[in-house]
Parts: structure tokens; sequence; C-alpha cells
């Protein structure tokens, strides 16, 4: 049976990315772009690419949007992206070869390099950031509709059958200014704050609000800067580490906050 490949990538206002992550699936026989409400050149970049199909949806949560692109897809693999990665050349040619064959295995876990301001995270736990993001599709292992699962951020793909990791890189540009990481970290954890309300964790007690918002921060920036190598990585690597840090506060203070009285 002839395997074709389908891209599935959700967009808002992401005309500095999309152009290079649709040029890097040109090789696929379809991709879905499912939009929420650009006001930007976003469709405009998506409709110029052959095979694409551009779709819109209002906004239904990181999980539900990209399990909704899957449904679109008509190919037997899906790839799930991003609209600020691309497929490296070397992933392009392997994934080709894959579907030429059999593939032995019902999903593939991609390697992503990591880019803070242009520079390759290679050290403190940020490469390889191993992700499943290529599976068969209506493959026994998911149930209908429900790939990613549903929480608000940090979404992941359930399954469970053979799965396998390819050799190449999928490349991802997250932070290419300090500005934009800051900015998505305090909407990431505004969401991660909201799953842990959600779990009942949220520093009642001094030692908990100690703990989780000092404590914890502190100790996962000299885990990752110092044990972990991220120290190689330059003043990027300093700078990462350390908001990344902050982040974890800021996650665990906003969940405080929300349920905090008087």
């Amino acid at each position: 049976m002839p395997q074709t490949l389908s891209v599935a990538i959700i967009t808002l206002n992401e005309e500095a990315n999309l152009g290079r992550t649709l040029a890097s699936v040109q090789f696929a026989d379809e991709v879905i772009v499912l939009d929420s409400g650009s006001t930007d050149r976003t469709l405009e970049i998506a409709r110029s690419f052959k095979n694409t199909k551009v779709f819109s949806e209002e906004w239904k949560g990181f999980a539900s949007q990209k399990n909704s692109a899957i449904e679109k897809c008509t190919g037997t693999w899906v790839l799930s992206l991003d609209a600020d990665e691309e497929l490296s050349v070397e992933l392009q040619t392997e994934i080709r070869v894959l579907l030429l064959g059999e593939p032995r295995a019902d999903a593939y876990m991609l390697r992503r390099r990591n880019l803070f301001l242009n520079r390759w995270m290679r050290h403190g736990g940020y490469y390889p950031d191993a992700k499943l993001r290529l599976f068969r599709h209506h493959s026994a292992n998911f149930a209908p509709g429900t790939r990613f699962t549903e929480r608000p951020v940090h979404e992941t793909i359930a399954f469970e059958g053979k799965l396998d990791t390819l050799h190449h890189d999928l490349i991802h540009h997250a932070y290419p200014t300090i500005e934009s990481y800051i900015e998505h970290m305090d909407r990431y954890s505004t969401l991660g704050a909201q799953i842990v309300t959600q779990k009942g964790t949220t520093s009642r007690s001094w030692l908990a609000f100690y703990w989780n918002i000092v404590a914890v921060p502190g100790f996962t920036f000299v885990w990752n800067y110092f044990f972990r190598g991220g120290i190689l990585d330059g003043r990027e690597g300093l700078l990462l580490h350390l908001y990344h840090s902050t982040y974890t506060s800021w996650k665990y203070s906003k969940a405080w906050q929300t349920t905090r009285k008087g």
C-alpha cells in the first residue's frame, strides 16, 4: 500500500515563521494549515505553497486545535509540526526514505534542536528534546480525535504501540529574542498554573510556598546549568536557564494567587 504523508500545522500570526516551515515539507503529499484568526500575512503565505489546504476555526486550546488539524489529514501518515519548527534537510530525506518502504513502527519520535537567540542549545537538557510527531494515521493505538491529550499547555500525544526514533533533527526556532521568550513564558506560566491548580498543589502552607516559588526554581537552575552542562552554551545558555527557573516560579506564584484568600 502506498505511504502518503500529511503535515498538520496550527497557526496564529505566524508570518515570521510559516514560510520557513512550509518550505521544509514540500515533499509531503498534503499540508493542512489550521488558522485561528491571524491578522498578519500568515494566510497569504500558507496559500502560496503547493499542496497546502487552509482552514480557519476559533481557538479551542492547543490540544483540541491540533487534533482538529489532524482529523482533516487524509494521508496514511501524519507529521504534526508547530509553525516555528522546520525539518532539517537530513530529516526530510530520512522521512522520505522511511515512507518509501514499509515502516516497522507505528509512530516516531523526532529529535528536536532548540534555538534560543538563534543559538543551538546543546546542553542543560535541551537536546535531544525528542517529541512524538510522526505517526500512522487512524492507527488502532489512538482513540479517534484524541491524539493530543487535553491540557492547557505542553500537550503530548497519547500512544501505545511500537515506537522508534529518527536520527536527524527537527529545528525549533523557539525564541529569537528575549522579548519573545518573556512573552511566551508569561502566557505559558498562566496556563501551567491552571494545571497546578487542578492538581491542588497551590502552595497553601508557608513551607510549600517557599519550596515551590523559591527552592524548586533555584534547584532547577543549578541542576540544569551546572550539572547538566547548560554552562557550556555561553551567555545564551545562562539567560535561558535563568529565565526558565523564573518561569517555574511564576507558574506556582500564579497558581497560589488564584486560590489565596484575603
